[in-house]
């Protein structure tokens, strides 16, 4: 697959699947405020999913505009623990506690993608993994995050499935790749099929 794309974030992870799947793509970080957008979506009562798929299709579009003619995908994934939508920390306090929310419960990751054409949507995708976590003592739950870089904490919300974070769960039930960010197999599919 030669397709080019312009991956409108700067997830590491993202790209590192892309290319891994043969898809050469350049990295243009959208740079939207989340944070807006949420508290406003939230206000109207979307449930997380609408969220994580408005949040992709505005990354996709915002770069899309100023690059004609480029397919330009958009990713945004969110966590939904019975409704309530739990975004990645912005300290290691904030994660502890969303650690503490997740303890012994399931919860749905949501990942959405779209891709966007000169300024307007012309694919989108969402999946979702169920994941169960096992019952942890608060000092594990510490122990846990001492282990996680800065960097590693704040770029996949509070768990690194790859890597430390697969030894929290008891039960992951979904695609890897949707949990990592990026379903890919859909995307892959999409482009093949792109003319």
């Amino acid at each position: 697959m030669d397709k080019r794309i312009i991956l409108a974030s700067k997830s590491k992870v993202r790209k590192e699947i892309l290319n891994k799947n043969n898809i050469v793509c350049a990295a243009e970080p959208s740079n939207i405020d989340e944070d807006i957008v949420k508290k406003s979506l939230l206000k109207e009562k979307a449930s997380p999913e609408t969220i994580s798929k408005n949040l992709a299709e505005l990354k996709a579009n915002k770069i899309s505009m100023n690059n004609p003619d480029e397919l330009v995908l958009g990713a945004d994934s969110v966590i939904d623990l019975e409704g309530e939508l739990i975004s990645k920390p912005e300290n290691r306090d904030v994660a502890l506690k969303i650690l503490k929310k997740l303890n012994g419960k399931f919860h749905y990751l949501i990942s959405s993608v779209c891709i966007s054409k000169n300024g307007m949507m012309i694919w989108n995708y969402t999946d979702k993994a169920k994941l169960t976590m096992k019952s942890f003592s608060e000092k594990q739950l510490q122990d846990y995050l001492s282990k996680i870089s800065d960097e590693a904490l704040y770029a996949y919300n509070v768990y690194q499935i790859e890597g430390e974070g697969r030894s929290l769960f008891s039960k992951i039930e979904g695609d890897q790749n949707t949990i990592m960010g990026l379903p890919i197999n859909e995307i892959k599919d999409y482009l093949r099929n792109y003319e």
